[in-house]
């Protein structure tokens, strides 16, 4: 792969965001794919077609601003990023793609822009939400994890793999999204707090090795929402249950997504 492919762009806030939408019938519901700390539409690979196939749903996925072919950003990025995202900018990116009829399904720190969201959101076009390898506050295995790729970043092949993605935005996603959580108040980071607010269904799905969160992030979530909560742990999986476990992934979603 020479490099990452080009996609559709949209202006939100005078800020240049790529996106791609793949759209299944007429009247089908849309997944918004929200993506992790270092992730971006191309790092979803061939998820979204996987995803319409299984599901029938459409697909919409945007990277934010500061990766892939989005505009980037000043750094350092404020600690509250996440919930920044969540209030500020996913509202109008789903606007302007007349996305009306949805369900969010985030990793990671997608995961917790998801939340965060459904916490604040009364559009009755929100179905429900998908998480993956979710946080809702810090854990040491987390800081621990990202302390071992930011010594390792420059000196790896780390580096070079993900400017095939990111290209010019490469050091913005990474050290935007790494120092963020390095940094020593983020200890103290959490959206347990807004948990209470989210009265739609939630899936939550984990992988058992998960390197940056325990399971004690789902039982918060759990006992924090006021709606039912659908939970799946996967065995000899870690933080990316989508590309370690992509077949009970899928079968997940669409059960959820049928019984829905």
């Amino acid at each position: 792969m020479k490099g990452a492919p080009s996609y559709a762009q949209m202006r939100v806030a005078g800020v240049s965001l790529e996106y791609r939408y793949l759209r299944a019938a007429a009247d089908a519901p849309t997944l918004v794919l929200l993506h992790e700390g270092l992730g971006c539409v191309a790092l979803w690979r061939d998820l979204p077609e996987r995803l319409v196939v299984k599901t029938g749903c459409s697909v919409f996925a945007y990277s934010r601003a500061g990766y892939g072919g989005s505009d980037p950003i000043e750094l350092p990025r404020p600690l509250s990023y996440m919930s920044d995202e969540a209030q500020h900018v996913l509202p109008f990116v789903l606007a302007h793609a007349n996305v009306e009829n949805y369900s969010l399904v985030g990793h990671s720190d997608g995961a917790t822009i998801a939340l965060a969201y459904a916490a604040r959101s009364t559009d009755p076009g929100l179905n429900s939400v998908i998480v993956l390898a979710p946080h809702v506050f810090t854990e040491a295995c987390a800081i621990e994890a990202i302390s071992k790729i930011r010594d390792e970043y420059s000196e790896s092949y780390l580096r070079d793999r993900l400017s095939k993605y990111h290209r010019s935005n490469v050091d913005c996603a990474f050290y935007g999204w790494c120092d963020s959580w390095l940094n020593p108040k983020f200890l103290e980071w959490s959206i347990e707090s807004e948990l209470a607010d989210i009265s739609i269904p939630i899936l939550q799905i984990q992988g058992r090795d998960d390197q940056y969160g325990t399971e004690e992030q789902l039982r918060r979530i759990e006992s924090g929402v006021s709606s039912e909560v659908q939970t799946v742990l996967l065995e000899e999986c870690g933080h990316s249950p989508h590309q370690e476990q992509l077949q009970l992934f899928l079968e997940a979603i669409a059960d959820f997504i049928d019984r829905g």
